[in-house]
């Protein structure tokens, strides 16, 4: 059994130190009942199996806490307070010094909660520590000085999760969607260098990763891009390959036939898409930005954007090349083809590309086997999401999510055209939804009443997000707010017009909606009885975010939170706060936003088609996706439910197994395995990227397929 400490730090369960604590504590009780020494060992034993059963870490507190509550059940009150009395002396000489000592575990790489915390970060690299420093002072400042002390002890206790709070300190927002056309076409400005339009496709790609690097490390969240604005420069550089092709044939005497000429400057021209998409790949994930890690991107693949045949054709070369690209994937330091992180993929689905007699089923099919080997590219349905994004004026739009899955909503500039490219999201603030049902002890009643409490809460935290933000310079980042990756802001003004009317976004983010409904009802939400009760809360959820809208004039959204490390915390805290519940807080994790629990048996069709209700309630970001077992050898299968996705729901992926060990090179599917009460991966040997909660939900998922 581990434990962590409270500096962060692992170590080995040691019984002993509880038997001395009590024995101390007992020996200085001169009033009440004493404890004998097998009711002293007794509690050190209890503490042990209680940790065996979670399945996770403890922390110190949480063993204190249970140690409290063991000395009081034997009756030993005065014992119990002196112990109670003599935590709280130590946490008051702790209070001055707690940011140094995590700051320093993180140094020497002994910070396991941080090791943890985000997979696409390696802790032991120098520039990961010092971000991760700076991480800590920004927490701190925030806790202490910047945010009211209720949100605070909300977010500590798991009521609600602040997040990115080793941000907050800074002026800084979360994701959004890269003005890459704007910057492209009318030039840029790059470290105090004027970029200008590049006069060919490889040079506007190089300028590309140029931005993407630079927006990274002036945000926080993810960002996307469409490889449409890059489409426009492969026909400038066929001009100039032309020019070119005609100048060689001059010089050698030869007349060419138009024939002739057309085909060496198109395989010419292939030629360089291949470099300007390798330039792009090979970049970011070489690139380190400020906060230590590759750029979290996305490149948008969608033949609906170009403007023209010409423009759509040679889109769909460099969608080709990505596809290809990354279905060979890049070597890592053994010479090994391995899946990058980044960048992440999304293909738009559409009347195109869907159908065996569309003009380009073959890059759906290339999409397919790229999935089946590389987990990428995700799936949006341009069919749905028309559907689903309607603007002010009636009409529906497809466009890409920033990062991950936080989707901007639909916006009319002024001059009646619709906007995407080049806003932003403020910041997310995520409820605990089975807090709430567990707070309420099964009453509805009670449960409205808490969550609107909760909603309150949400809204004040929110605020505190948006509230920081504004009257921030544009001089503060320039490549975002006056060289046009998000707008063209004069030196010396705020972005303050930016934060107002719907050009930007602010979220609500929800989390665990399958065991809030079944701690209130009973039943999971893909129940006939239980999912009336999950629709409502989804809509109840949104109602809030309706007023909020209304009273400030900010759009605020609801989001369905990837949880990554705060799926961990929520379920310590719900351990913690109600004890363990046999189907509600009986693991070290809860359930993404609304998603069908990963262990309920349910296949891919019907998860896709059940989630696509919740995703319509999710305006401010979703994705669903099914765990299918290794599909290299069933293409067909994977079109499939390709095809379902076009039909049925507007954001999904398909979660194959792509695993890889640095140490060994195995590269089948890595066994989790429990090892001295953690749970580990089998392979690879060394540090481990998951944390606990996470690790369990993976080795729990079940497949759909």
């Amino acid at each position: 059994m581990k434990i962590i400490k409270r500096n962060g730090s692992e170590e080995t369960f040691n019984p002993q130190k509880i038997i001395d604590a009590v024995k101390k504590a007992d020996l200085a009780n001169v009033n009440g009942r004493l404890l004998t020494d097998e009711q002293i060992e007794g509690i050190a034993k209890t503490i042990a199996d209680t940790g065996a059963c979670v399945s996770r870490a403890l922390s110190v507190e949480e063993i204190q806490e249970l140690v409290e509550t063991e000395i009081m059940k034997l009756g030993a009150y005065e014992t119990a307070k002196l112990y109670i009395r003599y935590r709280y002396t130590r946490s008051l000489a702790r209070v001055a010094n707690t940011t140094d000592n995590r700051i320093l575990t993180l140094i020497e790489c002994n910070n396991e909660e941080v090791k943890q915390e985000n997979s696409n970060k390696n802790p032991t690299v120098n520039s990961v520590q010092r971000d991760y420093m700076a991480g800590e002072v920004s927490k701190d400042i925030t806790k202490r000085i910047l945010l009211p002390e209720d949100i605070v002890k909300a977010h500590e206790e798991g009521i609600i999760h602040f997040h990115d709070a080793d941000y907050f300190a800074q002026h800084m927002h979360n994701c959004d969607l890269v003005n890459l056309e704007d910057m492209l076409q009318n030039g840029t400005v790059i470290s105090g260098t004027m970029i200008e339009k590049p006069h060919s496709f490889s040079t506007a790609c190089n300028i590309a990763t140029q931005i993407i690097a630079q927006v990274a490390s002036n945000q926080y969240g993810g960002q996307s891009i469409s490889l449409t604005h890059l489409a426009p420069f492969v026909d400038v550089s066929r001009k100039k390959i032309t020019k070119l092709v005609l100048k060689e044939f001059d010089e050698l005497g030869v007349i060419p036939t138009k024939e002739k000429v057309e085909s060496i400057v198109e395989r010419r021209v292939r030629e360089e898409i291949n470099r300007g998409v390798q330039t792009i790949q090979y970049q970011v994930v070489t690139l380190l930005t400020t906060n230590g890690q590759a750029p979290f991107i996305t490149v948008f693949m969608y033949l609906g954007e170009a403007r023209n045949e010409q423009e759509k054709k040679d889109l769909a070369l460099i969608i080709e090349e990505t596809l290809n690209q990354r279905i060979e994937g890049v070597k890592n330091e053994k010479g090994v083809y391995i899946t990058p992180a980044f960048p992440k993929l999304i293909y738009v689905l559409e009347e195109q590309n869907i159908h065996e007699d569309s003009p380009y089923w073959y890059l759906t099919e290339l999409a397919a086997k790229c999935t089946a080997k590389r987990m990428v590219p995700d799936y949006i349905s341009e069919k749905k999401m028309l559907e689903l994004k309607v603007d002010k004026n009636g009409e529906g739009h497809c466009y890409t999510c920033m990062g991950c899955r936080s989707f901007l909503t639909p916006y009319v500039d002024e001059n009646g055209q619709p906007k995407y490219y080049g806003r932003f999201n403020q910041g997310v603030v995520t409820v605990n939804l089975p807090d709430i049902a567990l707070s309420s002890g099964g009453d509805m009643d009670r449960f409205w009443e808490i969550f609107d409490e909760r909603m309150e809460l949400c809204h004040r935290a929110l605020m505190c997000r948006h509230n920081r933000l504004k009257g921030t310079l544009s001089d503060a980042a320039p490549i975002l707010w006056q060289y046009g990756a998000l707008a063209r802001l004069q030196k010396g003004e705020t972005i303050d017009k930016l934060l107002y009317g719907g050009y930007s976004t602010i979220s609500l983010g929800y989390a665990g909606l399958y065991e809030c409904v079944k701690y209130m009802t009973g039943k999971s939400h893909t129940d006939p009885e239980g999912e009336p009760f999950a629709l409502k809360v989804m809509q109840r959820l949104n109602d809030a975010c309706k007023g909020w809208k209304e009273k400030h004039r900010i759009e605020f959204s609801l989001y369905g939170t990837p949880l990554e490390s705060t799926t961990y915390k929520f379920a310590k805290c719900l351990q913690k706060r109600f004890g363990v519940i046999e189907g509600i807080t009986d693991k070290g994790y809860i359930t993404n936003s609304y998603h069908v629990h990963v262990t309920e048996e349910i296949d891919a069709f019907s998860k896709l088609k059940f989630e696509a209700k919740f995703q319509a309630l999710s305006p401010g970001g979703a994705i669903s996706y099914v765990e299918v077992p290794d599909m290299q050898n069933n293409i067909k299968a994977v079109l499939s439910v390709m095809k379902f996705i076009y039909d049925n729901i507007m954001y999904a992926e398909l979660n194959t197994k792509s695993d890889y060990c640095q140490v060994c090179g195995y590269d089948g599917e890595i066994a989790i395995v429990e090892e001295d009460g953690k749970l580990i991966w089998e392979c690879p040997i060394g540090t481990q990227y998951w944390n606990q909660g996470r690790t369990q939900e993976i080795r729990d998922r079940v497949l759909h397929l």
